[in-house]
C-alpha cells in the first residue's frame, strides 16, 4: 500500500459520491417526461441520495473500525451497484427515488473509508499530499460528469447513465478487491451501541477535533450551501442561460483545481500546515466580496470572482486541516473520518436550509457564506492558541474517553514514559 496506490484508490473512492450526483443532473428535464412526473418529485431523487450519503457515512466509517476497510467498501460498492441497477430498471418515480437514496447510502462509504485508510497508514505530510491529490481528483470529476452526461443523453436515454453508474460501482468494488489490502485490525466489540456512542461523543466534546473539524466545515461545507444559491443568483438575478450557468461553474472548479496543483507545488517547499492561514486569507477576500452582494446589484464577476477567492482557498486549507482532524485518532480512524464528512456535509445543508427559509438566495449568500468563512477563521484561531492543538501532528495516539486533548496527551505520554 505504497502513498500512489493509497492516493489512487482514495480519490477513486471518494470520487463515487459527487460523480454520481453530478453525472445525473443533466437527465432530470428527461425523467420527469419519462414518468409523466413534477421537477419537485426528481428534485427529491438529488435530495434523498445526498440525505443518504449524508447520514450513512455515521455508519460506514465505524463499521470499517469493527470490521475492517476492505470488507466494509466491498460491502458498501455492492449495495451502491445493486441500487443503480435498481434505478436503471426503475418502473416509477418513486421506485427511482428509493434507488437514489440506496444508492448514496452505498456511495457513503467511499468518502468515510479513504480518510481512514489514509490516517492508517500516513501521517503529516506524506498523509497531506495523499489528501490534496484525492482533492485534485476530486475537482476534476465532478466537472467532467455532467459534460459526460450530456453527450451520453445526445446519443441515448436516462437509463444509460444509471448503467454508467453501475459500471462505476464495478470499478470500485474491483480496486477493493484487488488492490486495496487491509489497513487496520479489526475490532468487533466497536460493534456495541454502548462503544459506538462513547466514540462519536468523545469527539464532538474533543476540543482539537471540534476546531478542526470546524475549520473543514466552514471552509468546504460553503460549497454545498453555495450550490442551493448560485443557480438561482446567476438565473434569475443576472439572466443567464443554463448552459451558460453551467460553464460559468467551471469558475469555481478551476480554481479549487488550480489551488490543489498550487498546493501540490508548494508542498514540495512548505509543510501542508504553513499553508493554511494563506488559505483562509483567500477564503476571507472571498467572503469579503460575497458580502458586497448585500449592498450592490449582483453581476457575474461581482458573484463569481469572489466564489474563485474562496474556493482557491479551500484547496491551501483541506490538506493539513484533514490530517489534522484525523492525526489524534487513530484507534476510531473511521469514526472520526465520518463525522468529520458528516460535519462538512451538515454545515453545508444546515445553511442551505436556513437560506432557503430566508427567500431571497441573493441576501442569503451575501450573509451565510461570510459567516461560514468567518467560523472557519475562527476555528483555525482556537487551534492555534493552544500548546497542544497548535502542535500539526500529535505525536501520541488517544483512545477514547472523557479527558481533554491536552490531559489525554500527557497520559499517554507518561504511560509510555
Amino acid at each position: 500500500m505504497s502513498e500512489r496506490r493509497v492516493s489512487l484508490l482514495g480519490a477513486l473512492f471518494v470520487a463515487i459520491g459527487p460523480i454520481s450526483m453530478a453525472l445525473y443532473t443533466p437527465a432530470m428535464t428527461q425523467i420527469v417526461e419519462a414518468f409523466g412526473t413534477t421537477e419537485a418529485m426528481v428534485k427529491l431523487t438529488l435530495t434523498l441520495y445526498f440525505a443518504g450519503f449524508a447520514v450513512s457515512q455515521l455508519v460506514a466509517g465505524p463499521l470499517s473500525d469493527a470490521l475492517g476497510r476492505r470488507p466494509v467498501t466491498i460491502i458498501f460498492m455492492a449495495i451502491y451497484f445493486a441500487a443503480s441497477l435498481a434505478a436503471l430498471f426503475a418502473p416509477s418515480i418513486g421506485f427511482l427515488i428509493a434507488a437514489r437514496f440506496v444508492q448514496g447510502v452505498g456511495a457513503s462509504a467511499g468518502q468515510a473509508i479513504a480518510r481512514a485508510v489514509v490516517r492508517d497508514l500516513f501521517t503529516q505530510d506524506q498523509s497531506s499530499r495523499i489528501m490534496n491529490l484525492i482533492g485534485i481528483i476530486l475537482a476534476v470529476g465532478p466537472a467532467l460528469a455532467p459534460t459526460i452526461g450530456g453527450l451520453v443523453l445526445e446519443v441515448s436515454t436516462w437509463q444509460a447513465i444509471f448503467f454508467l453508474m453501475a459500471l462505476l460501482g464495478l470499478t470500485v468494488m474491483a480496486g477493493a478487491v484487488f488492490s486495496l489490502r487491509e489497513t487496520v485490525v479489526p475490532d468487533r466489540s466497536r460493534l456495541n451501541l454502548r462503544v459506538l456512542g462513547g466514540s462519536y461523543l468523545y469527539l464532538i466534546t474533543n476540543r482539537h477535533f471540534l476546531t478542526t473539524s470546524g475549520v473543514i466545515g466552514g471552509a468546504v461545507g460553503a460549497l454545498y450551501t453555495q450550490a442551493t444559491f448560485l443557480p438561482f443568483i446567476l438565473m434569475d438575478d443576472i439572466g443567464l442561460t443554463p448552459s451558460q450557468f453551467g460553464l460559468s461553474m467551471l469558475v469555481q472548479t478551476g480554481s479549487f483545481f488550480t489551488g490543489s496543483i498550487t498546493t501540490r507545488f508548494l508542498m514540495r517547499r512548505f509543510s501542508a500546515y504553513q499553508l493554511v492561514p494563506f488559505g483562509l486569507g483567500f477564503i476571507a477576500i472571498g467572503s469579503l466580496g460575497v458580502s458586497l452582494l448585500l449592498f450592490e446589484e449582483p453581476s457575474f464577476l461581482k458573484v463569481m470572482v469572489p466564489v474563485g477567492f474562496y474556493s482557491f482557498g479551500i484547496a491551501l486549507v483541506m490538506p493539513a486541516m484533514l490530517t489534522a482532524s484525523l492525526a489524534p485518532f487513530p484507534h476510531i480512524a473511521g469514526a472520526a473520518s465520518s463525522l468529520t464528512g458528516f460535519m462538512q456535509m451538515g454545515a453545508g445543508l444546515l445553511m442551505g436550509s436556513i437560506g432557503a427559509a430566508l427567500g431571497d438566495p441573493l441576501f442569503a449568500m451575501g450573509l451565510l457564506i461570510p459567516i461560514m468563512g468567518g467560523a472557519a477563521i475562527l476555528c483555525y484561531l482556537v487551534y492555534r492558541s493552544n500548546p497542544h492543538l497548535a502542535e500539526p501532528e500529535p505525536r501520541h495516539d488517544m483512545t477514547v474517553g472523557p479527558q481533554s486533548t491536552g490531559r489525554a496527551l500527557r497520559a499517554e505520554t507518561n504511560r509510555n514514559d
